[in-house]
């Protein structure tokens, strides 16, 4: 079968819905909401834009579920319905030639820059590295524990109510979810901490609120971390476990990547020779995965060539290929993908040449995201921007 073809089958998940092609546009850090949190004319540019493309999902960047906990100065934020109109209006635009719209739904916990009033997690530990952005959480109290998953919910819910096509929930990169998974940021020695099944109660708990209250038919899915990569951290066999769970409970996707803000492993860092011959960074983890869960499996990071896409889908050791910085510098990746025009994906090299900014992973973000912003007000992408400009723009916006 040609390459192509293999990524323009459909698939239905478990909820009984299908997803027009194997192509997913895995989430990227917007961070162009208007001030409030409301979704911006900017971003639903953007997503027109990629929707011409008509991968088989795109799934947003961070929408936070919190107002008192961003992630960043210009992420969505939805608690409820008071952005119905501006949703709506995202996913009409988005979803006009096929693809399916789904909210990446998120909390950053201790991992946010200091615009938040304060810092919660599962216990008080601080992020190691640049202490004067990052400041040392409060752990969370039971009862707002129980807020936060009943907060997911209601954000799900409000997806749904303004016409998109399925919910993800973030459990990888350092997030909230991924820290009650990590002893090495989750101390409680209650329900909530301790034991795995205790440290994945978190995640559960959400999963159960959002079914609950977008129905059995509603697409969820989950993005997480195949590992932590630090020591004392979420391990790969803890991952295996959470993955037996959230499979039982009947998760219609699993997205599987890697590493936090301390050890991006999500940007390609360190990779194995057996994994830079499969492109993806995560390749040699969901094998493994497949022989646990046969719940859908995606796979996002590293994928540059229409063979080696094709072939981990023909190899059954996944079922979605997800594909993101690149679709910030060619929007329409996914129709050039699908029709055989484009069968390799080069990217220019973002950094600035000092080992410490660079493995962080926010001058990625911060250049990325520009692309973005550039895209939404309707200008071309520019693979020639400068990552230091970029970078002290990111910082005066966090800091001031």
């Amino acid at each position: 079968m040609p390459s192509k073809d293999t990524l323009q089958q459909p698939f239905t998940l478990p909820c009984g819905v299908t997803i027009p092609n194997r192509i997913v546009k895995s989430a990227m850090s917007e961070n162009n909401a208007n001030r409030g949190g409301q979704p911006s004319d900017r971003l639903i540019r953007l997503y027109e834009h990629w929707g011409r493309g008509g991968a088989g999902i795109l799934i947003s960047g961070n929408v936070m579920m919190d107002r008192k906990a961003r992630g960043e100065p210009r992420n969505v934020i939805i608690e409820d319905d008071t952005y119905h109109k501006e949703l709506s209006e995202w996913a009409e635009e988005a979803q006009k030639n096929g693809s399916h719209l789904w909210m990446q739904i998120n909390h950053p916990g201790r991992q946010a820059p200091k615009i938040n009033k304060e810092l919660v997690s599962a216990s008080d530990v601080q992020l190691p590295m640049m202490k004067g952005m990052f400041s040392k959480p409060r752990p969370l109290k039971e009862e707002e524990i129980w807020k936060i998953i009943d907060g997911f919910g209601n954000t799900a819910l409000a997806a749904k109510n303004a016409g998109w096509k399925g919910v993800q929930i973030h459990g990888a990169h350092g997030y909230l979810v991924s820290q009650f998974l990590s002893t090495r940021t989750n101390l409680r020695t209650d329900q909530w901490g301790g034991s795995l099944e205790n440290r994945a109660r978190f995640v559960l708990e959400i999963y159960r609120n959002i079914r609950k209250k977008v129905g059995k038919d509603f697409p969820l899915g989950i993005k997480i971390n195949s590992a932590d990569f630090q020591r004392g951290a979420f391990t790969e066999e803890e991952s295996l476990e959470v993955i037996d769970m959230l499979s039982a409970e009947g998760m219609d996707m699993i997205e599987i990547s890697g590493g936090t803000y301390e050890k991006a492993a999500m940007m390609g860092a360190k990779q194995k020779e057996s994994t830079k011959k499969r492109e993806a960074y995560f390749a040699d983890f969901i094998i493994k995965a497949r022989k646990r869960t046969s719940v859908p499996l995606l796979l996002t990071g590293g994928f540059r060539t229409l063979d080696a896409m094709s072939s981990a889908i023909e190899n059954n050791e996944l079922d979605f290929v997800g594909i993101a910085r690149p679709f910030a510098v060619y929007p329409l990746l996914a129709k050039e993908l699908l029709d055989g025009t484009r069968t390799e994906v080069h990217l220019p090299k973002t950094t600035t040449g000092i080992k410490k900014i660079d493995q962080m992973g926010f001058l990625d973000i911060a250049w990325y995201s520009e692309q973005m912003r550039r895209m939404g007000d309707g200008i071309e992408p520019n693979p020639k921007l400068s990552a230091w400009k970029l970078l002290f723009k990111y910082l005066r916006k966090t800091l001031f």
